[in-house]
Order: C-alpha cells, then sequence, then structure tokens
C-alpha cells in the first residue's frame, strides 16, 4: 500500500520543464528515491506519459557502477534521448556517487592553481548540460557521507530547484494508518514519520529500525563525511541536543553541559563545527531568536529542533518524553514543512515592582514570516485556569501590533476566539489543515 505524499508530488509537477535540475533534498530514508521513482512516475503515467520516455539511474546499484563516471553517464542519456520530437525525464538516484574525472584533452601547465577544478568533468557539468536539452527534464536525488544533497544546492543555486521533503507530516500519517485522530497523534508523536518505521509492524520492530538508523546511518555519515577521529563528541552534543529540544542554547552552554553532564571534553568552536554537521545531515533544524519589538535578530542564542521525533526519541531510548517539548517540536516542523520562515519571537516588557520598572523578555514560541505578514503562535498544552490563560497569552498581548495571534492546545479542540483577538485551536485540527495557509483555519461556529 502506498503512503501518499501529495504534495510534494505536485511540488515536482509545478517544477517541471522549468529548465532546472530538479534537486529533492532532505533527511536520508525520507522517501526521496520513491517519490520520485514510484509516485511522481506513476502521476506521469497517469497524465499520458509513455513508459519509454523515462531514463531512471540508480548509481547505487552495482549494475550502473559504470554510469559513476560522469562521461559515460552523459553519453548513456543521450543515447537514450535521441528522439527530439519525445520529451523525457530522467531520474538520477544519488548523483553524488558519480566522481570527477580528468580532462585529457587540456593542457594541465596553462592552468592557473586557482581553476585545477576545471582540469576535472564532474557531474554538475553534465545536469548542467542535460537541463539545456529542450526535450530532457532532469530530476536528482542525493545524501551520504561523500556529499549530503544540501551541497548540490549550494551548487547550483539559480539552475536548480529544490523540492525539500520531509518525513511524513502528522497528516500523512493519519490517511495511512487506519486510527483514529488522537490514537494517531500519540503513535506519530512517539515513532515519528519516517516511511519504514511507519510501515513496521511492531513497537518494537519501530524502536530498533529508528536506532539503527540514527546510529549506523546519520552518526557514521558524519563521522565519514567529515573525518573524526571519533564519535564520542557529536554523540554527546546530539544527546544533549535532542535533550533539550526547544531551549534557547548555544555552543558556549552546549560545551559546557557536554563536559560537566556527559564528562567529555571539547571546546566551542568543536560544538559550533558539530552544529553545522548535524544541520546540513538534517537531524536539527535551528530556529533564530528575534525581538519582535526591536526589529532584530540575537546572533548567539538559537533553539534547536529534532527533524524528526521519532529519531530523536529512539536515540534517548524513548526516555525525556516531555509532552510540551514533544508538541512544540511537532509544530515547529509542521511550519518548515508548510514552508514558513520560522523564528523565536522575544518580548520585552516593563512591569511595575517595588516603585522601579525593570524590563523582562517574554518569549513567543514562533514568529512565523508568511511573506506579507508575521504570524504569532504559541504551543501550550492548555488554557484551562485564568493563570494559565494569563501565562500563555501575555506576550501575544504584549507585541503591539495588530498581526494574527494563535495558541495551538494540546487535543483536538476546534478553533476559537477570545475577546481579545486571539485564536485557539487544538493541535490536531491544525496539524490536518490541509491548506499551507495559516489564516485558513477557521473558527467554529
Amino acid at each position: 500500500m502506498d503512503i501518499a505524499r501529495n504534495d510534494y508530488v505536485e511540488q515536482l509537477n509545478a517544477a517541471s520543464r522549468n529548465g532546472k535540475v530538479k534537486i529533492i533534498t532532505g533527511i536520508r530514508r525520507c522517501g526521496k528515491s520513491y517519490l520520485l521513482s514510484h509516485l511522481y512516475k506513476q502521476y506521469l503515467l497517469q497524465q499520458g506519459v509513455e513508459e519509454n520516455c523515462f531514463v531512471e539511474i540508480d548509481l547505487e546499484q552495482k549494475s550502473n557502477v559504470s554510469f559513476r563516471n560522469p562521461n559515460t553517464l552523459y553519453e548513456y542519456i543521450m543515447s537514450k534521448c535521441q528522439d527530439k520530437q519525445h520529451k523525457y525525464y530522467v531520474f538520477i538516484d544519488e548523483i553524488q556517487l558519480c566522481y570527477k574525472v580528468k580532462n585529457t584533452d587540456m593542457d594541465e601547465s596553462l592552468v592557473p592553481e586557482e581553476d585545477r577544478d576545471l582540469l576535472y568533468t564532474t557531474f554538475y557539468d553534465i545536469l548542467n548540460d542535460l537541463r539545456a536539452q529542450p526535450n530532457i527534464d532532469v530530476y536528482v536525488t542525493g545524501s551520504n557521507s561523500k556529499m549530503l544533497s544540501s551541497d548540490v544546492v549550494t551548487y547550483f543555486r539559480d539552475r536548480g530547484s529544490e523540492i525539500k521533503v520531509y518525513p511524513l507530516s502528522y497528516a500523512e500519517y493519519y490517511a495511512f494508518s487506519g486510527l483514529d485522530k488522537v490514537d494517531a497523534l500519540e503513535q506519530y508523536i512517539t515513532y515519528g514519520g519516517m516511511p519504514l518505521a511507519v510501515l513496521a509492524s511492531s513497537t518494537d520492530k519501530k524502536r530498533k529500525y529508528l536506532a539503527d538508523l540514527h546510529k549506523n546511518v546519520y552518526l557514521k555519515d558524519i563521522v565519514e563525511r567529515y573525518k573524526l577521529k571519533d564519535d564520542v563528541v557529536i554523540d554527546a552534543l546530539t544527546d544533549v541536543i535532542y535533550s533539550a529540544i526547544g531551549s534557547l542554547s548555544n555552543p558556549h552552554k552546549l560545551a559546557n553541559t557536554i563536559k560537566t553532564v556527559m564528562s567529555v571534553e571539547t571546546t566551542d568552536p568543536t560544538v559550533k563545527s558539530y552544529l553545522s554537521y548535524l544541520e546540513d545531515a538534517y537531524l536539527i533544524s535551528v530556529a533564530e531568536r528575534y525581538d519582535v519589538r526591536g526589529k532584530r535578530y540575537f546572533e548567539n542564542i538559537k533553539k534547536y529542533y529534532a527533524t524528526d521525533l521519532g529519531l530523536r526519541n529512539a536515540r534517548l531510548n524513548f526516555r525525556q518524553q516531555e509532552r510540551s517539548h514533544l508538541m512544540e517540536n511537532m509544530i515547529y516542523n509542521e511550519l518548515l514543512r508548510r514552508g514558513y520562515n520560522v523564528d523565536v519571537g522575544v518580548v520585552a516588557v516593563e512591569q511595575m515592582v517595588n516603585g522601579k520598572r525593570p524590563q523582562s523578555q517574554y518569549e513567543i514560541d514562533f514568529v512565523v514570516n508568511t511573506g506579507s505578514e508575521q504570524i504569532y503562535i504559541q504551543s501550550a498544552l492548555n488554557v484551562e485556569t485564568a493563570e494559565k490563560m494569563n501565562q500563555e497569552t501575555f506576550s501575544l498581548r504584549n507585541t503591539r501590533d495588530f498581526f494574527r495571534k494563535i495558541v495551538i492546545l494540546d487535543g483536538n479542540s476546534l478553533p476559537w476566539m477570545n475577546d481579545e483577538g486571539i485564536l485557539f485551536s487544538g493541535v490536531i485540527p491544525f496539524m490536518l489543515n490541509p491548506l499551507s495557509n495559516l489564516t485558513s483555519l477557521s473558527v467554529s461556529n
């Protein structure tokens, strides 16, 4: 049974025939290859594209080793796309496995030292040539310890269209699971949305798959790619980040925590570098801290979130299941999946205390930039008492602007609005909202 990923199929279709290389990025094992070679291909076949118009090459397969030579790969693709009356779809999986080949027809002595890369043909060169062919549409995936797919995007810039693929959303999981909404949420917030974990037949198999995947694929990729001497520090840093998802931190604070709590020696620069490795591998996402009134960013303090809660939970052996932190992380991932830029908000408020007016900072979980406006979002388990209501809405009520304000609560309550114009919604209706625009949340009658 297929797990539908219609949003991504629509994104791929919207980018088709745009003259650019379509680069499918995302954490390993989130379903990039399946999306391209199965779901998107099935869509195109249903639209009338003939089977012989597809050129599919998985460079991970032993039978395709010869195509890791970019020149051989190029010649093969061109031989399959000779009919100029047909439009061809070229799908290349694990493109980074192509190695560079030295050009033998160039006089090496004439090439300056700073241009030595020009002596080689790489897959970048052949993809740029293929994308310029009017009858060829090129799609690639790729990420491993040799070159993560974020590098491909950086290189191509305006010559490539990036489609970011995330683990299954709650809506995708719910539609597939056959569970009711509440039970589906409990499974999702515990085991996440990695497709093969979702398909596993038992909780024990889910747990083992996620733990093995994190240890033997992601962290090993990082150690190999960056030639780390060992995995002690990256292991410790990962555990510290996962233990404090949604907490404000910086490299100095993290280094101290690793030293005092984990008894592992490290330095601030090392932690800063390793954070970038985890982010490049799509294991974590980083949210900047933004002063809502001052309209500026804080450089040194950020929040870190896990890309998939199942991977995070498995790494910590399913301990530290703080509901409020998990829900906040889940909401953050959903906002990214919908294509928003998301920051952590800070509101400075002066209050009279003992005849003085000290200034204190209050947090807004998320400042969502929609392009035309900002939307403030607070994640809260409940607002069952007046004290809790005041606590969860205080920062929202003190922004001194008229941007939309939303509090997302645990559970399945329908959207409603209080007298101050703050919208409240259960997390389930929010996560199942089929439209990407937050303003599509409507108040129940």
